[in-house]
């Protein structure tokens, strides 16, 4: 059901639009007792999703007993983090999620339907599991707070993946990323109706109607003045809300291109992006707007290692990314990569299957590392001088030598295509 729905391309809703609109929903609610809320983690922090929750834990004080983060893979965040994305949340509200222990396996998701959705790409059993919090904590509210963006593996992030794969298990995370790969990334971007999506969407109607879970749900667009600008603001324990979200996103956070782009130079923020894990949003969200033989550029200041876990950190050192065929063949001949299979995704994903270049520019890795894993290197400095994220805006650029560039400021936030890529 629907609690609340509102947004279009060109609303704004300010703090005061979004705290009257979250208060009259819980008093829809009633009364409640012990409330968890399960926001993103700050790889997310633009989602809004940290007011959000400063709200509810604001309306509901003592009864918002436990904050539970959805960091999937990620590391924990830390308490700078914490402070910077939650404001005056206390800390004692936070709880770790471990994707490895600790889970609550609600179902199973059979094989017959998996190969069904992936078009007999994958066939195999997937578990929808939970952080056993939300099973044996007691609530009688579970608030899932996110935003629904295009997303590679998903083709909308938000709503149940924020659950299941936010504070999900090994097998299950990795199983799922492994299915959006080999179903074919570019068939999933910016796509609400997707084979993993179906598989979550399966979780939830089968596995979940006994949580008590309301989605609050953001989209979010960079407006005219370089600000973020909160577009639309949906809320529901069922699809509806996500589907009105994910319609939204489409028209604000989606920029399909005339023409492909030759050279895009992308902008991570240090404080956002330290992983290529993370970082390579750079490649996913403009892939299908490269021209064939064009240049990616990624200034990445804060970039200190590959992936969020120190396992997948060594995976990807030891593979690298060499594109869909070769990481395929990987996976039938790796053990390491057949029980890492959401590693074997990021692999494919950070790859341009060898139509354009993708020279990363880092902050504190090694030219030998960069190269080691099947990047090109330039020096950060040298880079960020010639293409200042300061002087650059967001969209076309000329630069002083009459190069022309595409920048991003913050890949996060959207995604690019060429409109013939994008059927």
């Amino acid at each position: 059901m629907m609690l609340f729905g509102n947004g279009s391309p060109n609303d704004s809703l300010t703090q005061t639009d979004i705290k009257t609109a979250l208060f009259e929903v819980f008093d829809q609610l009633g009364e409640k007792k012990r409330v968890l809320a399960i926001p993103p983690d700050f790889t997310r922090f633009h989602s809004q999703a940290g007011p959000l929750t400063e709200l509810a834990w604001e309306y509901y004080r003592e009864r918002l007993t436990d904050i539970l983060p959805a960091i999937g893979t990620h590391y924990p965040m830390t308490d700078p983090e914490i402070g910077k994305m939650f404001g005056k949340v206390p800390r004692s509200l936070f709880r770790v999620h471990d994707w490895r222990a600790g889970l609550a396996t609600l179902g199973e998701v059979p094989a017959d339907f998996v190969k069904t959705v992936s078009g007999d790409k994958v066939d195999y059993t997937i578990p929808i599991q939970v952080d056993k919090l939300l099973v044996e904590g007691e609530y009688d509210l579970i608030l899932s707070i996110g935003q629904v963006v295009p997303h590679e593996v998903i083709g909308m992030a938000g709503h149940n993946k924020n659950v299941f794969i936010g504070t999900g298990g090994r097998d299950g995370i990795n199983k799922t990323h492994f299915l959006g790969a080999a179903y074919g990334m570019e068939r999933i971007m910016g796509r609400a109706d997707t084979p993993v999506r179906r598989v979550l969407n399966y979780g939830s109607e089968k596995f979940a109607r006994r949580l008590p879970i309301i989605y609050i749900l953001t989209v979010v667009e960079k407006d005219e003045h370089n600000r973020l600008a909160v577009r639309g603001l949906f809320i529901g324990d069922d699809g509806e809300c996500f589907n009105r979200a994910a319609e939204l996103s489409l028209k604000v956070n989606f920029e399909l291109l005339d023409e492909p782009l030759k050279k895009v130079v992308v902008y991570l923020d240090p404080a956002e992006f330290k992983s290529t894990w993370l970082g390579n949003k750079s490649i996913y969200r403009t892939r299908m707007a490269i021209a064939d033989g064009g240049e990616l550029i990624v200034l990445a200041p804060g970039l200190a290692q590959f992936g969020e876990d120190s396992g997948i950190d060594k995976l990807i050192r030891k593979h690298g990314y060499v594109g869909t065929e070769k990481v395929l063949s990987l996976v039938k001949n790796s053990e390491d990569l057949q029980s890492s299979l959401g590693a074997a995704a990021h692999l494919i994903h950070g790859s341009s299957e060898g139509r354009f270049s993708i020279t990363y520019c880092p902050g504190h890795i090694t030219q030998r590392d960069i190269e080691g894993v099947h990047f090109r290197y330039a020096d950060l400095a040298i880079m960020m001088k010639k293409y200042d994220p300061e002087k650059l805006v967001d969209g076309y650029n000329t630069m002083p030598d009459g190069e022309k560039v595409f920048f991003i400021s913050n890949p996060a936030l959207g995604l690019w295509a060429e409109k013939k890529r994008f059927g």
